[in-house]
């Protein structure tokens, strides 16, 4: 979900099945979307398993990015057992491909060193072909490809397996993970809220 969806009822979507979840955060190192928080929360008080994703901006400063998408995260209430962080790539800012990789490993690696947590990777068929993946296959892959039965999408290099397919975008993002909830969390933070 993101600032195109504006506010959302949660408590609808859990009842419909939704078990998990990603909102949007940021968008390079300066953007915050309005919706987050009360997303973020919603989701939280539906017993949806939290997401929160990045939308990349490679021409900017990775770790800059990393610090300013999980100072919102913080600021709608910090992460959470089990809460996943995400790196939505799917611009190249008119970058050549090795850039916009490196760029996205300078993220994923700022992540994991501020949060402990490693992110997914969402991204489309295309624009990993291209090159722009290159060297991220150590991330879960979050493909979309809703072109491709629920379920089985085409899984692009550099990674051969997929963790989350978004299998329908209409009328709004609909994704599934390739495993059980306790299988999604665990990919998720891992200290819980006191520590």
């Amino acid at each position: 979900m993101s600032n195109w969806q504006g506010a959302v009822n949660w408590g609808a979507y859990a009842r419909g099945g939704v078990s998990f979840a990603f909102a949007k955060a940021s968008e390079g190192s300066t953007f915050t979307d309005k919706w987050f928080g009360a997303n973020w929360n919603g989701m939280r008080e539906s017993w949806i398993v939290c997401g929160a994703y990045h939308f990349a901006r490679p021409a900017g400063d990775p770790e800059a990015q990393a610090v300013h998408f999980l100072r919102i995260v913080q600021r709608a209430g910090g992460l959470r057992r089990g809460d996943l962080l995400a790196l939505d790539l799917e611009t190249n800012d008119h970058l050549p491909a090795p850039r916009v990789a490196r760029f996205a490993r300078s993220w994923c690696q700022a992540i994991v060193a501020l949060s402990g947590v490693k992110p997914v990777v969402y991204t489309f068929l295309s624009f990993a072909r291209n090159g722009n993946c290159a060297g991220l296959e150590p991330y879960p892959l979050w493909i979309a490809a809703p072109d491709h039965p629920r379920g089985r999408p085409e899984v692009p290099r550099p990674w051969n397996k997929w963790t989350i397919h978004q299998h329908s975008n209409k009328p709004v993002d609909r994704n599934v993970f390739r495993g059980t909830r306790a299988e999604l969390t665990s990919l998720g933070y891992r200290r819980s809220r006191d520590a």
